[in-house]
């Protein structure tokens, strides 16, 4: 399991993760987001033509759909970060991605 921050405009969050979801998190981020148009399993997440979700709500999908035998885990809110563009130092090197 490697850690990895994720933001859905508000604070960045460190999460535990697989390491193939750390390893290609862009991919599993952007497979998630076509998960959420498309899956009847998401309809919860769609309002109109646009979609409302958290970081959680990915996490959720990893666990639930992707990895259910290797569970992601929460491990640090470390708050407001631009985007993750104002990251603390000890956590420059953490893959990331901004929903």
């Amino acid at each position: 399991m490697k850690n990895i921050i994720l933001s859905a405009d508000g604070d960045s969050v460190i999460y535990s993760v697989p390491d193939a979801v750390a390893d290609n998190l862009k991919n599993y981020c952007l497979d998630f987001s076509k998960w959420i148009y498309n899956s009847p399993d998401a309809k919860k997440y769609r309002m109109g033509r646009g979609v409302c979700f958290s970081e959680s709500d990915f996490i959720d999908y990893l666990n639930q759909y992707v990895f259910p035998n290797e569970q992601s885990t929460f491990v640090k809110n470390i708050g407001w970060t631009d985007g993750g563009r104002k990251l603390p130092y000890e956590y420059k090197d953490y893959p990331k991605f901004c929903f």
